[in-house]
């Protein structure tokens, strides 16, 4: 009987592992792919979440400024808005912009700073592109005359690595009335201000309420003057500057009340 060759044994060895080789790199790179796949997947699941809370918070935005404007005209008034922030933040910022009423040719002005509120999420989640602007409410405008716009300027702004809206509020300007005191025409005009008010700087993530409470309703009044032709006023708000032109009969005279509502925000 012929002995069988030691190659022939380390043969058949090599053809028994050779599926069993296969298999593990199959096995393998298929836990690679899984693990890949989820990742994106989870990844791709993440930034959907966060677009769809940034379409969220723009309607809690929005629903906020009407609180903020209902309560800002009734005294003691409170009002609140729903968030859920969980993969941005919301922030309260304390009298950080800057703002300055003045009425051309005429001795009136009123200087004071507001708070603001900004919701900020990285671009993680959601991008609009580097230098991106755009208005939810309002425009860059930060006087206003017409009865029908609002008060509220809603931004959304991609700065860095973050889309953030900021909320805050410009000024109205109106002739309200035209009365006859002591035989002379006297024109009012009442110089409407919002000014929001934070104890201190907050964040905030998770469900909670954003209130708005009317704090105080006060008049600053200025005048009588002569008037000396058409009334412009200016508002400087965080940089921007725009006016509103109001018509004012010559031989008359006007007085300029400054109403500012104090609107306190918080959780």
């Amino acid at each position: 009987m012929r002995n069988k060759a030691p190659n022939d044994s380390l043969t058949k060895n090599r053809k028994a592992a050779s599926p069993a080789i296969s298999m593990v790199i199959i096995t393998a790179v298929t836990i690679v792919l899984v693990l890949v796949t989820g990742s994106y997947a989870y990844q791709v699941l993440e930034r959907q979440r966060g677009a769809s809370e940034f379409e969220t918070v723009k309607k809690s935005i929005i629903a906020f400024d009407d609180a903020v404007r209902d309560v800002a005209w009734d005294r003691n008034g409170v009002r609140s808005a729903r968030f859920t922030v969980d993969y941005g933040h919301l922030e309260l910022v304390p009298d950080m912009l800057p703002l300055n009423v003045t009425v051309m040719g005429y001795p009136a002005n009123y200087v004071t700073s507001t708070a603001y509120v900004r919701y900020s999420i990285s671009t993680n989640y959601i991008t609009f592109g580097d230098g991106y602007q755009s208005y939810i409410l309002g425009n860059n405008k930060t006087i206003i005359s017409g009865s029908t716009e609002g008060f509220g300027r809603a931004l959304i702004k991609q700065e860095s690595n973050n889309v953030n809206i900021l909320l805050n509020y410009r000024v109205r300007a109106v002739r309200t009335s035209v009365f006859n005191v002591s035989g002379t025409l006297v024109n009012y005009i009442d110089i409407l201000i919002i000014k929001i008010n934070v104890a201190k700087w907050s964040m905030y993530i998770g469900d909670f309420d954003l209130v708005a409470k009317n704090i105080d309703i006060s008049t600053n009044s200025s005048g009588p003057y002569d008037v000396n032709g058409d009334c412009v006023i200016f508002a400087s708000l965080s940089g921007l500057t725009s006016s509103s032109t109001i018509d004012l009969e010559l031989g008359t005279k006007v007085v300029f009340n400054f109403v500012v509502a104090q609107v306190e925000v918080g959780v």
